[in-house]
């Protein structure tokens, strides 16, 4: 049985191809392929020309013709300077979310949020997420910190900085969301898994 990317990938446009080939990777595929972006911005102006993009969806394992790359690229790039932003970038990746969707994960990213920085830190998770059921916290294996370093490298394993910024935490469960197709089932999941109200 194909999934239910596989037909976007072989008769979507360029951007429902790409975005289809990135959720086909599971929750992580937006949040890796940002990954890849950051790594190429050698300059720092969050912005890509064709070639680097050429070589992100490269790295990435995306293998599309020239001409469907160059559309793609092509249409992102609004103000034809020959370069996209990159936060336009992943909010064309993202598939579209209800309102509901996305006031559930605003509501549990700040609830974590406890300094209302727009990160969340180790010093964020204290007092809000409990170590003490951890198999290795309990074993004496691993200290508090280390128990909440795990649970923020979900979010940040090639990055290595252990703080989630709310765009990170907003692509993790656009994949999450990706792989749910009823809105009521994505609520409840959501409700049960941060004790939302």
């Amino acid at each position: 049985m194909k999934s239910k990317y596989e037909a976007v990938m072989n008769d979507g446009s360029p951007i429902e191809k790409l975005r289809a080939h990135i959720m086909s990777r599971g929750v992580a595929g937006i949040r890796t392929i940002a990954v890849y972006f950051r790594r190429l911005d050698e300059n720092g102006d969050k912005k890509m020309d064709i070639d680097e993009f050429k070589e992100a969806l490269s790295e990435y394992g995306i293998s599309s013709s020239a001409t469907e790359i160059q559309e793609c690229f092509n249409d992102m790039d609004l103000d034809g300077t020959g370069k996209i932003n990159f936060d336009e970038f992943l909010i064309a990746l993202r598939p579209p979310l209800s309102d509901e969707r996305k006031a559930l994960i605003d509501q549990a990213f700040d609830k974590f949020d406890v300094d209302q920085d727009g990160h969340v830190t180790v010093e964020d998770l204290q007092g809000v997420y409990s170590a003490e059921y951890h198999p290795k916290f309990q074993s004496g294996e691993w200290t508090e910190e280390e128990v909440f370093k795990n649970w923020l490298d979900q979010f940040t394993a090639q990055s290595g900085d252990h703080e989630i910024s709310r765009e990170d935490f907003f692509d993790y469960y656009v994949g999450v969301s990706a792989s749910i197709d009823e809105d009521d089932y994505f609520v409840e999941m959501m409700k049960s898994a941060w004790k939302l109200e």
